[in-house]
């Protein structure tokens, strides 16, 4: 579907040396983040899929948890600006040896690095590493606070398929409580005008978030017929401490978004995951799979926004921004 141009975007600027959180940012910079994401899609396309906008520049991945989208796609979105790529993790570093995450960002830095990736099981990690290094900082995830560049990703893919993000009605269903996803899907949402409903069980959706804008809902079925996209989030058992749901079959029963449950939806619904699934609990394979499913198409974009963020951090940089 052919997108709206929005003016503010295209007419604005970036000045944002780090990308921390979506929470902190304007809806005139996200929009102006994903037309940018629009003028990189289609280097992908090119036989020869490079530009030279980073030449020179040095971006470390520093992955303090298991990725396989997030790492790879900031790895590969950094080869196709042309920079020089580090990957780091925890296992056989310092940090074993128990070097702070302060210190190990400051040593990492004083190899001559522009741009640090972070991803750390901690919330506010990100930007306790912002404040202590002169380098762009950029997060790829911290603990269960946002999941920014997830949340931007999501953001552009639901704008490519409606043409817009305002006036939509999306559901974003099942582990709430321990989602870094979920936090920054609403704070971009909601500041570009879609309405946002939380939903799933009691002890995986705080009443909290209603103080951030969204609904609340522990029926699936009562709002499946009229929502325009479901967001189905993994049911994230490493996070979980305590027993927050009878059991992964009751969880499918009334949260999984089912063949009989999706038979409900509107003939159109657009339907996402951010991965990794597990398949038959939140989502059924053939619906996964299906013609309304946009999850590999986020995989794709993703691609493109990681690439935007990490060219808009490095000219902020250079202009000498905050």
């Amino acid at each position: 579907m052919k997108r709206e141009k929005t003016k503010t975007g295209e007419a604005g600027r970036w000045t944002r040396k780090h990308l921390l959180a979506l929470q902190d940012l304007s809806a005139e910079e996200i929009e102006f983040l994903l037309n940018t994401a629009d003028s990189f899609k289609e280097v992908s396309t090119r036989s020869v899929k490079k530009v030279p906008a980073l030449r020179g520049r040095v971006v470390v991945n520093a992955f303090f948890e298991d990725s396989t989208r997030t790492r790879t796609s900031f790895s590969l979105a950094a080869s196709r600006l042309s920079a020089d790529v580090i990957d780091f993790s925890e296992r056989g570093s310092s940090v074993s040896k128990g070097e702070t995450l302060v210190d190990t960002a400051r040593n990492i830095e004083a190899m001559g690095i522009d741009i640090l990736v972070v991803r750390h099981p901690a919330a506010g990690s990100a930007e306790i590493l912002s404040r202590a290094v002169s380098c762009s900082v950029v997060n790829a995830g911290d603990g269960a606070h946002e999941h920014p560049t997830q949340g931007l990703l999501d953001l552009y893919t639901i704008r490519e398929r409606f043409g817009k993000v305002a006036g939509l009605k999306v559901a974003i269903v099942g582990d709430i409580a321990n989602s870094r996803v979920a936090r920054s899907n609403l704070w971009g949402l909601s500041k570009l005008g879609a309405q946002v409903i939380l939903v799933g069980p009691p002890t995986l959706l705080p009443k909290s978030f209603e103080k951030l804008g969204a609904s609340c809902v522990n029926d699936f079925d009562s709002i499946v017929g009229e929502v325009d996209v479901i967001n189905m989030l993994r049911v994230q058992f490493e996070r979980i401490k305590t027993s927050q749901f009878p059991s992964v079959r009751e969880f499918t029963k009334f949260f999984g978004l089912t063949h009989e449950r999706f038979a409900r939806c509107k003939k159109d619904v657009f339907v996402m995951h951010p991965g990794p699934m597990n398949r038959g609990i939140e989502i059924g394979s053939e619906i996964a799979d299906g013609p309304n499913s946009g999850i590999l198409t986020q995989v794709t974009n993703g691609l493109a926004v990681r690439m935007a963020v990490l060219f808009l951090v490095t000219q902020a940089q250079l202009q000498g921004s905050k």
